[in-house]
């Protein structure tokens, strides 16, 4: 069989692309000129013909087929106000590309656009990039988001039941003005796996992940060395509620290439502060800070640049996470625990925030070579500084820690005792909550014989002094305790519901609900339970007023059910109910 060459391109076409080539490089230097500082990249788009990227853009000349579109990548990071920003640049651009040539159309793109179109779930731009030719990128960042759409098409294509989202992050996508490599996430389902472990299925889907970067790589001809991340969704999970740094960089910095409605509410849930750190998080950060410090010893411009000062960073995130905070950025870390621990709560004195103040304008200043050299005296006045201020950290996080442990000790034991009461009314067990009355449904097989010994560490975490450790476990398994008493409230509940209520029919097609509670009977006229009447229980057992409700007011109502008591329904109030609903039908 032959296989066709490449075909031949006429002498008429060369000379056109020859001719289009000298007009974009001086496009490419005029905007140079000027506007080297706000341009991120020039990139050539292919002819717009798909509907579905014609509404990416403002322009009306992108459909003249004789117009040369050219993407304008620009970083606006530090602009306030980005509309008047843009305009003003779309104005002076196009008029030094109609200068060289009036079918040159430029699109200004703001970087924080893009980002927001990918919040948006508007990958369209990221294909359209993926097909043009670049101009000018100096700090490949097309050449970054090429690579990454292709390779996330690649995956999408062959494992597109499994994927998640696919998340570029680092310094490129934080919009950073150097970077040395391209990062992505990628977050793989895991959860409807039942051939393999997880745990396998994450090294095969990531063997051949990694190998289809490596061909995205070749493809692109990126220099940059990229990088890809594979998590399975259970470990990531596990890793949000531990609050690992890491992981609140990924969820603030990342931008979603692809996402099935994963990473967006863990992003916004983050921004809200739902996302908290646990005891074990907050420990690694305190611990972080005594281990560096001895390392200190044994370095001179790298301790000053580094070590000190994760060293003293550290202990102040840890003790603002464990006050409640989601770990902040270095610089809100010494603006936090001024007005927290010296301003709100007086626990700390000023001079300490001030040592924290030092550090951070000293590592800021080496980080960005004001400072070349580093004496002995330096590391000597600066270890000495870092030595105080984490003996007083240590201080300052033990009276946290004292804080939360009663916090914590007070919550657990409250939470308990009440679901437990609840269950304790369900089964008619009448009075307080004692590990003797709640033998009673181990012994009735209700719940499980180790439920017995979950209630029995709460009451020793509340009566006896345990050290931390012992109450972060005993509240770790309290988890376990409240989920089961609370899954059998609501299967008694469902039950006990069930003999409460009678379905009906009436008319052609309606469909309602009664339910008989309190002296009450409540009237849901369909399955939605969008109309509620309600009506007192007359002496024969019928209806009596019977006036608007709510669903509200029967939730309500169901809550104060009386368990294990029968419901007798009298001939009166079907008869009424017959008047009330014309072709009455009951449902058994």
């Amino acid at each position: 069989m032959e296989i066709p060459g490449k075909p031949e391109v006429s002498e008429e076409i060369k000379k056109k692309l020859e001719k289009l080539k000298v007009k974009l490089d001086k496009l490419k230097n005029s905007l140079m000129k000027d506007y080297k500082n706000d341009i991120t990249g020039l990139t050539l788009l292919p002819p717009i013909k798909d509907p579905r990227f014609k509404d990416l853009f403002e322009s009306e000349d992108i459909e003249n087929e004789e117009n040369v579109l050219v993407l304008v990548l620009v970083n606006d990071a530090e602009k306030k106000n980005k509309l008047d920003y843009k305009n003003k640049l779309t104005k002076d651009l196009n008029k030094i590309a109609k200068d060289i040539d009036k079918n040159i159309v430029l699109e200004i793109l703001l970087i924080s656009e893009l980002k927001e179109m990918c919040y948006d779930s508007r990958y369209e731009i990221l294909q359209l990039i993926a097909m043009s030719a670049p101009l000018y990128d100096p700090i490949e960042f097309l050449a970054a988001l090429r690579i990454s759409e292709i390779h996330k098409s690649m995956v999408l294509k062959k494992f597109e039941k499994y994927i998640v989202s696919y998340i570029a992050a680092g310094s490129f996508f934080r919009g950073d003005k150097v970077s040395n490599d391209i990062d992505v996430y990628i977050i793989v389902d895991d959860t409807d796996v039942k051939r393999m472990p997880r745990i396998e299925l994450k090294e095969r889907l990531r063997s051949i992940i990694i190998q289809q970067g490596m061909q995205a790589s070749q493809m692109t001809g990126v220099k940059k060395q990229f990088h890809i991340q594979t998590y399975i969704l259970t470990d990531f999970w596990e890793a949000v509620k531990e609050a690992h740094p890491v992981i609140f960089t990924f969820l603030r910095d990342g931008v979603p290439l692809y996402d099935r409605g994963v990473f967006m509410p863990w992003k916004l849930l983050l921004q809200m502060g739902r996302i908290r750190p646990s005891p074990e998080a907050i420990d690694m950060h305190m611990n972080i800070g005594e281990r560096l410090i001895e390392r200190t010893r044994f370095k001179l411009i790298s301790v000053m640049g580094e070590d000190l000062y994760y060293a003293i960073l550290n202990p102040a995130q840890a003790a603002l996470m464990l006050y409640g905070i989601a770990p902040p950025t270095p610089k809100d870390s010494i603006n936090l625990l001024r007005e927290i621990f010296v301003k709100k709560e007086k626990i700390l004195e000023e001079k300490y925030v001030k040592m924290l103040e030092e550090i951070y304008n000293y590592y800021k200043s080496i980080e960005h070579g004001k400072i070349k050299e580093v004496t002995g005296k330096d590391v000597d006045k600066y270890l000495k500084s870092a030595k105080d201020y984490l003996d007083r950290m240590n201080k300052l996080f033990k009276q946290l820690e004292k804080k939360k442990n009663k916090e914590t000790v007070k919550d657990v034991y409250e939470n308990a005792i009440k679901v437990t009461k609840e269950v304790f009314k369900t089964y008619d067990i009448k009075g307080e909550v004692t590990l003797p009355k709640f033998k009673k449904l181990v012994d009735q097989n209700v719940v499980p014989k180790r439920y017995m010994n979950l209630l029995k560490n709460i009451f020793d975490m509340r009566s006896k002094k345990l050290n931390k450790a012992e109450n972060d476990r005993i509240a770790r398994e309290s988890g376990e305790f409240l989920r089961g008493m609370f899954e059998l409230l609501q299967i008694k509940r469902t039950s006990e519901l069930n003999k409460k209520g009678l379905r009906f029919k009436f008319g052609k097609d309606g469909y309602g609900e009664v339910y008989l509670l309190n002296d009450y009977v409540f009237i849901v006229k369909d399955s939605g339970r969008k109309e509620v009447e309600k009506s007192k229980l007359s002496k024969e057992g019928g209806l009596s007023n019977i006036e608007k409700s709510s669903v509200k007011e029967l939730e309500e109502n169901l809550t104060l059910v009386k368990f294990g008591e029968g419901t007798f329904i009298k001939e009166k109030l079907i008869s009424d109910l017959s008047k009330l609903f014309e072709g009455f039908e009951l449902m058994l």
